[in-house]
């Protein structure tokens, strides 16, 4: 057990120096010549499709130039590459994961920031004690330019969260509005999520406490839907639209109380514009994601068209301005979308235009029908399908399989009857489409990493990520971290010395782990748990789990001589 104990300590705890190499962290010469040389754009506006593959585009196009009598969509005619979008090798609830299909947030991270990171990160790099990464957004407000994001999710959903939070996870979005009211400046926040900003005893989500009084407190005038939204004045400055408890409505479901996606841009731009200096602004056509994630291949269609018309307003906008740069991507594709299946060549597509509702909007009906008549009677007032299978009706009130249950099987039958075909009810990693309009357009054609996207705003704009970003990492650090049963917060040790300059030696005889920094020095007893402090007992006790060593931030402030603070909403150390 000695012997066991000793090896696994002196693993955890030997420090490799090895360089961190961060893509684009070195300026050279030649690099800002070149970037001397990139023609400008004081406003930059950058749109995302949220799962939005080559599937969901074309699909879009089918249904506009069979309903629509519109053979092209508004982003067609910007068509200027794609993009690739792996992450980085991270972790799961099964384990290492390759990274090569990512999720929204690290994706996201990698346009918002020009850096890769693991599945999960909100624009913080992929270490057990990671850095936070400036976005085009925060150096476009350190730059003296005004900024929004606008979406049809959650605001505080994974895509806005990473052009204007830190966290270590996505999850913790009480954070991400928190740290949009705390650490940055953002004028426009239009999207839904209005849980993340109330408290639990006001029916939100919040442990704390409501934080819309706060926001009101620093200028921003609330708005809670379409009406609000159209009444805001641009010359008030700052606005925050929360147009839905959860996401705002899918377009099959809003009423008009729910504001598009094209009201919400072309009301940003106003508010924008009033800034002499220029702004950076990020429109989101989050729910494309989600209706492809459900396999509701009808509200695939009308998200495509809800973005389709903020792209038109953006370009527009563009067009008019004669000096604003435009850049369309997606994430990542959901779904695995097919239009055809079953070696049938051939689309159904006058079945495209039949549902009223999306499969959201019925999915409750759908898990209470407890007969195969009130399951036929959904379908046909919704789709006017009356001719549902024995088969189909019995899989629709068994469900899926999946965690859409009957909304799942639901969206099955339907994408059968369409003739369109899904893999799964995740993302993929096939590459995504991107447009451009203005000078950004020649550094984002061809071939391009979703990374390059950003690097792109930042040189049209004259952005210094950089400069952003080592401002940032001067103020905080994103750790992994442990809560014991008494509630003590605990950091694996090797890795924030390592990031403090701290020396860590093992000492076989004594049986301790020995750090130090100049003439501070720290000691700790592997067998008592005992932690002293030059030469002291300091009351503090060490913590061993699966092999790493994990100690409180107070042993590192008496090491370093600083007062970090731990900030538990965020999760993260505050270095000043």
């Amino acid at each position: 057990m000695k012997k066991t104990l000793t090896s696994i300590l002196l693993s955890g705890l030997m420090l490799t120096m090895m360089p961190t190499l961060q893509a684009g962290a070195t300026t050279t010469t030649d690099t800002k010549d070149a970037a001397a040389k990139t023609p400008k754009s004081k406003n930059v506006i950058v749109l995302i499709g949220d799962g939005m593959g080559p599937a969901q585009v074309s699909a879009a196009r089918t249904f506009s130039r069979h309903f629509l009598n519109k053979p092209h969509l508004e982003l067609d005619q910007y068509y200027v590459g794609q993009a690739t979008t792996f992450a980085e090798r991270g972790e799961d609830e099964t384990g290492v994961v390759s990274g090569e299909v990512t999720d929204s947030s690290s994706s996201g991270t990698a346009i918002a920031t020009g850096h890769k990171t693991y599945n999960a990160a909100v624009s913080v790099s992929n270490e057990e004690v990671s850095k936070p990464f400036a976005s085009i957004i925060e150096a476009a407000e350190q730059a003296g330019k005004s900024s929004g994001l606008v979406t049809t999710a959650r605001i505080t959903h994974a895509t806005p969260a990473v052009f204007a939070s830190h966290v270590r996870s996505r999850d913790n979005e009480s954070a991400i509005a928190s740290q949009y009211l705390m650490d940055q400046k953002i004028e426009v926040l239009f999207g839904g999520g209005k849980q993340n900003f109330v408290s639990k005893q006001d029916n939100g989500k919040r442990t704390d406490k409501t934080i819309i009084p706060d926001f009101e407190a620093k200028g921003y005038k609330v708005v809670y839907d379409k009406q609000g939204l159209q009444a805001l004045d641009a010359a008030a400055g700052k606005a925050l639209g929360l147009f839905g408890n959860s996401h705002v409505s899918y377009v099959l479901d809003r009423t008009d109380k729910s504001p598009s996606l094209a009201d919400m841009t072309k009301k940003a731009i106003e508010i924008l514009t009033t800034n002499d200096k220029g702004f950076t602004m990020m429109v989101e056509g989050g729910r494309i994601d989600h209706a492809s994630h459900a396999n509701d291949f009808p509200s695939v269609i009308q998200e495509m068209l809800d973005f389709d018309a903020a792209v038109k307003v953006a370009m527009d906008f563009a067009k008019k301005d004669g000096n604003t740069s435009v850049v369309i991507t997606a994430d990542h594709e959901t779904g695995g979308l097919s239009l055809s299946r079953d070696t049938i060549y051939e689309l159904n597509v006058n079945n495209w235009n039949r549902p009223k509702k999306s499969s959201e909007g019925i999915g409750p009906k759908l898990k209470a029908a407890k007969t195969a008549e009130e399951v036929k009677a959904i379908v046909a007032d919704n789709t006017g399908f009356d001719d549902l299978t024995d088969e189909e009706v019995k899989f629709i009130l068994a469900g899926d399989g999946s965690s859409f249950v009957q909304e799942g099987a639901y969206n099955a039958v339907i994408a059968k009857r369409m003739l369109v075909g899904w893999s799964g009810h995740g993302h993929s990693a096939v590459d995504v489409g991107v447009w451009a309009y203005g000078p950004i357009a020649e550094l984002v054609k061809g071939q391009v990493d979703n990374s390059d996207i950003a690097k792109a705003v930042a040189k049209v704009a004259n952005l210094d990520l950089d400069a952003a970003t080592a401002e940032l990492q001067a103020k905080y650090l994103y750790p992994r971290f442990k809560v014991t049963r008494e509630g003590n917060v605990l950091y694996p040790t090797r890795e924030l010395a390592a990031t403090f300059g701290i020396d860590v030696k093992w000492d076989e005889t004594t049986r301790t782990v020995n750090l130090s920094k100049g003439v501070n020095k720290a000691s700790v007893n592997v067998e008592t748990s005992a932690v002293s402090l030059k030469g002291a007992q300091s009351g503090f006790k060490v913590n061993v789990d699966n092999s790493t060593l994990y100690l409180s931030l107070d042993v590192f402030n008496q090491l370093t001589g600083k007062t970090m603070k731990w900030d538990p909403l965020s999760e993260r150390i505050v270095l000043k």
